[in-house]
């Protein structure tokens, strides 16, 4: 039988039939909403995948539904043009944000998208030139952020802040993607197209300055684990017409719905020149630029990146395909408690408006323990000679800035997993395909010690030392054949192997 339910304004008018479904509603009417919006911009975001739904849009609505917030966001896509066309305009901009509370799937259609336009859209140029605006927000990987001239994305961005510059408004720009000194970033790659145009005499003099002094670049830190649309949550909605995944001709996995963990932190360093909008009461933190800084050096170079890092490679090695499962196995789970509780957790500075130890413990105990997020080793796998600098390079300059790195066991067996990984020879003696790296061929053609030296690599010279002598130890117990790799584990963890 036909479905009744449709993702829909018109859909949405059949309440009932959701709720007998057990679907949260937006508690507003998303089309008299979308009426303001038009109206009287004020939130604008580029970067229309799945995160934005599941954090950013959520947080939107809730702010909606309580009246702190009058209008939506309009959303905008520069890179896939199908995740507007098919999975956006559809169902008038609505979708269905999935995730669990004590093990019961939580239901919610968000409401707050008011509009979503390509990047071409007409329309752009009088939403940033509506004196209403007051925050861009941006999420689009930490790759998008490419400081240079052939940056589409950027090019079109910063044209239409040329539009603004022109009335004089201010604006805060706003990165929400999971990279350091993002807010920066930002800054630069739209820096250097108001330097060009200056030098060149294609804009007015005077834009650059605009950018400096009327333009803020907030630094935040975000933190949401979610992964693509997963087909197993279809039997949830299968009341719900066109719901599926679709994957696009740029190979985007995208859907109507998203899901993803419960726990969120949205920390934003609070400059707002044109206003900011109300969304404190909603788990966003406005807070100062330092306390930002201690709360992502915190997450990426303590409490879990580095934890995600660990996982990756020996899931990879004891052929796990869920980061959920490698959570079970008491070997990996006391590896990653010694790890984060005994070695990262005393380098952290406390950033007071979250307790590190508390942050911790929800990392190991709840977030990486939720089977209803499908994450593999293999995806974190991806490019770890990109992160392994940032992840544990900070914290073993600590221990030598102290004079205690000798007391290192846990972060040298995963520089040691990192060695064995790359063999890839699984701990079963079975070969497997690893993971995509930037550096692949020369990580595969260099020797231990050569990649042990290599400073882009681990942030240090790692053959200079004491604990050169004690990740190679690791690495050959490691390659002692079938099992080596457990039973070194095990030997680390319970101080049986010492070096």
């Amino acid at each position: 039988m036909e479905s009744i339910m449709k993702l829909t304004y018109e859909g949405l008018k059949n309440r009932k039939s959701w709720e007998e479904q057990g679907f949260i509603l937006p508690e507003f009417d998303p089309e008299i909403i979308a009426r303001k919006t038009a109206e009287t911009p004020e939130w604008v975001h580029f970067g229309a995948g799945n995160i934005f739904r599941a954090y950013l849009a959520n947080v939107a609505g809730r702010a909606i539904n309580a009246g702190k917030l009058k209008t939506g966001i309009i959303a905008v896509e520069g890179y896939d043009p199908e995740i507007i066309t098919k999975t956006y305009r559809p169902h008038d901009n609505l979708s269905v944000y999935l995730t669990w509370s004590s093990k019961k799937p939580v239901k919610t259609v968000i409401g707050s998208v008011s509009d979503s336009l390509l990047l071409s859209d007409d329309k752009l140029s009088g939403i940033f030139t509506a004196p209403s605006l007051k925050m861009v927000t941006f999420t689009i990987t930490e790759k998008g952020y490419a400081p240079r001239t052939d940056n589409n994305l950027f090019h079109a961005v910063s044209a239409l802040l040329y539009k603004r510059f022109l009335t004089g408004f201010p604006l805060a720009m706003v990165s929400a993607d999971n990279c350091s000194d993002n807010g920066e970033k930002l800054k630069n790659c739209i820096r250097i197209f108001a330097e060009a145009w200056e030098k060149n005499g294609s804009s007015k003099v005077g834009f650059v300055k605009y950018i400096d002094e009327k333009i803020s670049f907030p630094q935040t830190m975000i933190d949401k684990i979610t992964p693509r649309p997963n087909p197993e949550f279809l039997s949830l909605l299968s009341d719900i017409e066109d719901i599926a995944p679709i994957l696009t001709a740029k190979n985007t996995y995208i859907a109507p719905f998203v899901n993803a963990e419960e726990t969120e932190y949205f920390i934003v360093e609070d400059n707002f020149p044109n206003g900011k909008l109300p969304l404190e009461d909603f788990g966003v933190i406005y807070t100062d630029k330092e306390t930002v800084k201690k709360v992502e050096k915190m997450k990426v170079s303590a409490l879990l990146n580095p934890i995600h890092t660990c996982l990756a490679l020996f899931g990879c090695l004891l052929s796990y395909t869920k980061i959920s499962d490698e959570m079970k196995d008491p070997d990996l789970l006391l590896l990653v408690e010694n790890l984060s509780y005994n070695e990262c957790l005393p380098t952290v500075s406390d950033p007071v408006i979250i307790n590190p130890r508390e942050f911790a413990e929800t990392v190991i105990n709840v977030r990486l323990k939720n089977s209803s997020l499908p994450d593999s080793p293999q995806r974190i796998a991806s490019d770890t000679s990109q992160k392994l600098a940032v992840r544990f390079g900070e914290t073993v300059k600590y221990y030598l800035k102290n004079g205690d790195v000798e007391s290192l066991k846990f972060i040298p067996l995963v520089y040691a997993g990192f060695l064995r990984y790359l063999t890839a020879v699984d701990d079963n003696g079975n070969a497997f395909e690893l993971s995509p790296d930037p550096l692949a061929d020369y990580l595969r053609g260099s020797t231990p010690e050569e990649l042990l030296s290599n400073e882009n690599i681990f942030g240090l010279d790692l053959t200079k030392t004491p604990l050169y002598d004690k990740i190679i130890a690791y690495y050959k117990s490691m390659c002692k054949g079938k099992n080596a790799v457990r039973d070194t584990i095990k030997g680390v963890n319970n101080e049986e192997i010492l070096v």
